[in-house]
């Protein structure tokens, strides 16, 4: 099936199909962290915003895996520089979401898409590529490793007690 994938560069025609995705991402972040995400809706058009923001500038892009008209996986990329008197003068490819239908993961959609961006990014200036993901998600964790991304650092959090609810010293 995957012979039969073709791979473009989303537009904004493409945002309720993008919603949709979406989905897959809110499902499985909610599942894990309700107390940080929304759950998936039916309600693709909640979501319009924050996908609009990464198909507009020309420092980010999405790619978007279709087969025949059915949208069946995206991927976010932006290009950015950070500047500090602390850093090295880099230019970093930043991925953002990648989502991918179920029945097609370990199909080799989600490598294309991310080989796409990539060379996106390489074809903007970017001499680096960066990503976040949560520790539970496995899945993903293993498709980066095994594109050679490596652990370069550890995000903590800690829930704080909310004002009223914690105890009078």
């Amino acid at each position: 099936m995957t012979d039969s994938i073709s791979y473009r560069r989303a537009t904004i025609d493409d945002i309720l199909k993008i919603c949709e995705l979406g989905q897959i991402l809110n499902a499985i972040h909610h599942q894990a962290r309700p107390d940080v995400y929304a759950n998936a809706t039916e309600e693709f058009a909640r979501d319009k915003p924050h996908w609009l923001s990464s198909l507009q500038g020309e420092d980010r892009a999405m790619f978007l895996a279709e087969h025949g008209s059915t949208a069946v996986g995206f991927i976010t990329v932006q290009v950015m520089q950070p500047t500090s008197p602390l850093l090295q003068p880099l230019t970093v490819g930043r991925i953002g979401s990648v989502a991918v239908l179920e029945r097609l993961r370990g199909r080799g959609v989600g490598s294309t898409l991310m080989k796409l961006a990539e060379e996106w990014a390489r074809k903007n200036g970017a001499n680096d590529m960066r990503l976040t993901v949560w520790a539970f998600n496995e899945q993903a964790v293993d498709l980066y490793q095994e594109l050679g991304y490596e652990l370069r650092a550890f995000e903590m959090g800690k829930q704080l007690p909310i004002a009223g609810d914690m105890p009078v010293a």
